[in-house]
């Protein structure tokens, strides 16, 4: 199945001719979304109505699914309970009745208007207090007034019409996170915070007819049932604080059939399953970013559709029911994504020749809103299904349910009210996001305390102390809050032309130093523009003087003590020595400054010496790694051992070792000067896709990027003095094809992680004591990156606390990244982050005395 997803407006511009958003489907500005820590997913939507978080204590958004008076939508407001709203649902039958739990313990029952009516004034019933604040709210699938409701550590499934409960389900050894039926109603599913999910049979009895635990961390989880079937999709943290997706059979309750992590993301995950198409869609809190799965449960497998970036972070997430899709247009899937000032719709279209013809194939017949039963009769045993019905327009359903559970629309409990903000969205396609000043304002009658049902950051209503959450989540880094920004264009390099994007993925594309940036181009003879980091803007249309280095480039690196010197590895297992005029190239290269050969097959990779002049260490597919005397132009060593290619290499910080990861699984760790056999080996990563190392630490740690066998990325971090050991720790990051580029920042100990083709720079900050890797705030581009590469710390405004400060390569354009973190105080020297600095510009010995045995150590300056 091929989907387009399409939001008006987006971030990506989908053309035109792949969607017709009618006014219905564009933006709802004018919101003021709240920010209610609960399990729910604060927003919903029925055929007739979306329900939302609002900004003040106790009150929802209520707002029209379908535009009516010509495209304009009054925003009104649903005062509900006396403390906030956690949870809420509409009923799947009558698309009027609303329930609402909250902080006040308290579950209400409310009939929406018809068009044009008057918002309540009241509840239609109250169910409660029931002496715990309400976490999850779900209507029966099957049967008329049945709602089951999680508070505390229990789940009560209540009669509405009788207003009683049903049954008291308290198997549970903590607080609730969520709760899910299964679509025949037969069943009901929960996620607790005592990390286990649990499956009851309501109606015989109040225990758990099976558990098993869930994730391995006790931090907001999601249970959804897929359908009638027999399996569960669970979302979730795994113990390294990965967020994760999980799918269960229930016929073998004993352990997940399978396993997705998707990314080190703080943000709760909220999932919505659509049965009828088997899709998935993820979004996480205070993200923007929406992933789409197509569900297999048979084989089982979780196979990624595509991804949909928003303008806007995500407060919340609801799917418009089936009936309510635009199927003319092949709209499979429709989300809504609340943020803070708009809810965006964001349509999944599967692309057809026709949007003429009602497509059979991609609509099958869907439930239906007709009950098929009521309370008694379900809880007497009664367990018929909801009859289906067509989405063929000529052939919908025209007849609509009302419960018969809250009689009129007169109001039974007058203390809260409504008041209708008159606010209306009267140009939603052109929608900025930006509230305006009539819109959801705090009433006055609802002016209640927030601060007694927020909880932490993990999502939870009722919270522990601030000290046992630390303890929970464990230490965090200084960087965690670091931001990344593209400077400003003035600062770009643009209408770069004809360049080569297809370097071998042992390199890292293309390379910079302090002043300027060499990037192989596609034409032939292996050509590459070098441009001045000091002559930002627009190049011109005409050729510019190139370097033609003669053959394809594998691999090339600027010297660190010379910023004029270019080495090139070349396809035909040579490497060039070219040096760049002082104040960059003015004509086109052609004889390079020194040609060193030796190798017999291409190759891989080439790094200068950190400490030494005129030394550089090259590996190829001869699989033997070589050293260069540069000043000599001749080879020095030749290192041995490799059985299979050589992924990546990098020397130790201080110059004495050279580790290599290798495609056979293997690390390696070399002494050169001593032997040409490694020196010691251990277990790489199981993928053979690719594979990067840096040294960590002080260069007591190795950190190795690759994938395990299911082509997941992950980190791996080793003691450089036990690799036989294996890892110390292993983090999964995401399911992407291209190689996780490491840089680390040893003045900070932040390593950043990205990949070619890329839209996201992880950001750890590693520790040589558990848990090793502290996560960061990431970095997100609108449009894949072709390369990133650090630029020497020197390049950074310290003023600014840019404490990094990389190129991104796109597509035509080179970008300047800015690392920095958020301080108040900016006149002054933040000496926490910016300790001295090595000199790495300055060398501290030559290649002569170190083949000779010697060691040197460069200077610290600081960078006050």
């Amino acid at each position: 199945m091929v989907l387009q997803p399409c939001s008006r407006p987006c971030q990506d511009k989908a053309a035109p001719d792949q969607v017709f958003p009618s006014a219905c489907q564009a933006w709802i500005s004018g919101v003021r979304a709240g920010s209610v820590p609960s399990c729910g997913s604060h927003v919903k939507a029925s055929c007739r109505w979306i329900a939302f978080s609002a900004e003040a204590a106790g009150v929802l958004g209520i707002v029209p699914l379908e535009c009516e008076d010509g495209g304009k939508r009054t925003i009104s407001q649903l005062c509900c309970h006396s403390d906030v709203v956690t949870d809420f649902d509409f009923s799947p039958f009558d698309q009027l009745l609303l329930a609402t739990g909250s902080a006040d313990e308290t579950v209400k029952v409310w009939r929406l208007p018809e068009a044009g009516q008057d918002i309540p004034g009241g509840a239609g019933l109250t169910l409660g207090p029931g002496g715990a604040v309400v976490d999850a709210l779900q209507f029966h699938p099957t049967a008329d007034a049945v709602l089951a409701s999680a508070a505390g550590k229990r789940v009560t499934v209540w009669d509405l019409g009788q207003q009683q409960p049903l049954t008291v389900l308290d198997s549970h050894g903590d607080q609730l996170q969520s709760l899910t039926w299964k679509r025949d109603g037969r069943l009901l599913g929960t996620s607790c915070k005592d990390k286990k999910l649990r499956i009851f049979d309501p109606r015989a009895g109040p225990a758990a007819s099976q558990s098993v635990p869930g994730h391995d961390n006790n931090k907001d989880s999601r249970l959804l049932w897929m359908g009638s079937s027999d399996c569960l999709i669970s979302v979730g943290f795994s113990q390294m604080r990965e967020r994760e997706v999980k799918l269960w059979d229930t016929r073998r309750l004993n352990g997940a059939m399978l396993t997705l992590a998707l990314d080190t993301s703080p943000g709760v995950t909220i999932p919505l399953y659509d049965a009828d198409t088997g899709l998935l869609v993820l979004a996480g809190k205070g993200e923007n970013l929406l992933y789409c799965f197509e569900v297999a449960p048979t084989q089982p497998a979780l196979t990624q559709v595509t991804q949909c970036r928003t303008e806007g972070s995500t407060r919340g997430l609801a799917a418009v029911p089936r009936l309510a899709l635009d199927v003319m247009a092949c709209e499979v899937l429709r989300a809504l994504q609340l943020t803070d000032t708009a809810i965006v719709p964001i349509s999944y279209l599967v692309p057809r020749k026709s949007v003429q013809e009602f497509h059979e194939d991609l609509f099958p017949d869907c439930t239906g809103m007709l009950p098929a039963t009521d309370a008694q009769g379900w809880w007497a045993g009664d367990s018929q299904q909801v009859g289906r019905v067509s989405l063929h327009p000529a052939r919908r359903p025209t007849e609509t349910f009302t419960s018969p559970i809250i009689a009129g629309t007169g109001p039974t409990d007058t203390d809260t009210g409504h008041i209708d903000t008159g606010h209306t969205d009267t140009d939603q396609s052109e929608a900025s996001g930006y509230s305006s000043p009539s819109s959801l304002a705090s009433p006055g009658s609802a002016a209640t305390s927030l601060s007694a049902s927020i909880g932490p950051s993990s999502g939870f209503a009722s919270s522990p102390s601030q000290k046992s959450l630390q303890s929970i989540l464990g230490p965090s880094s200084r960087f965690r809050h670091a931001q990344g920004r593209v400077l400003h264009r003035d600062l770009h390099l643009t209408n770069l032309r004809g360049l080569s994007l297809t370097t071998p993925g042992e390199s890292d594309g293309f390379c910079a130093n302090q002043q300027r940036v060499a990037l192989p181009l596609l034409s032939a003879g292996g050509q590459i523009t070098v441009l001045e980091l000091s002559k930002p803007g627009r190049l011109p249309d005409v050729a510019v003087p190139t370097v033609q280095n003669g053959t394809a480039v594998a691999d090339l690196t600027w010297d660190p003590f010379n910023p004029r010197r270019l080495a090139v590895a070349g396809e035909d297992a040579r490497i060039r020595l070219w040096r760049i005029p002082e104040g960059g190239l003015q004509e086109t290269l052609q004889e390079p400054e020194a040609v060193l050969q030796g190798h017999t097959e291409k190759i891989y990779s080439i790094r200068f010496h950190p400490t030494a002049s005129d030394l550089l260490v090259s590996s190829s597919y001869d699989m033997t790694v070589r050293i260069w005397e540069l000043s000599a132009g001749r080879e020095v060593l030749c290192l041995q051992g490799h059985t299979d290619q050589i992924f990546s290499m990098a020397w130790s910080p201080d110059g004495k070792k050279l580790a290599t990861v290798s495609k056979d699984g293997r690390i390696r760790l070399y002494e050169p000067r001593r032997s040409s056999q490694p020196q010691q080996e251990g277990p790489g990563p199981e993928g053979g896709r690719g594979a990067r190392l840096v040294w960590v630490c002080g260069g007591d740690y190795l950190l190795v990027s690759g994938f395990d066998s299911r082509s997941e990325r992950k980190i791996l971090l080793y003691r450089a003095q036990a690799l036989p050991e294996g890892p110390l720790s292993v983090l999964g990051l995401d399911v992407a094809p291209s190689t996780l580029l490491p840089f680390y920042d040893e003045d900070t100990s932040v390593v950043f992680l990205t990949g070619k083709g890329d839209t996201r720079v992880f950001l750890y900050e590693v520790t040589p004591e558990p848990p090793y890797f502290l996560e960061c705030n990431s970095f997100t581009s609108n449009e894949p990156h072709k390369g990133f590469v650090f630029l020497p710390k020197t390049a950074c405004e310290v003023r600014e606390v840019e404490f990094a400060r990389a190129l991104r390569l796109g597509q035509s354009t080179l970008e300047p990244v800015a690392f920095h973190v958020p301080r108040v105080k900016k006149e002054y020297f933040q000496d926490d982050l910016f300790p001295p600095t090595r000199v790495w510009w300055e060398p501290a010995l030559g290649a002569g005395a170190w083949l000779d045995g010697q060691d040197g150590q460069q200077r610290r300056a600081s960078l006050r």
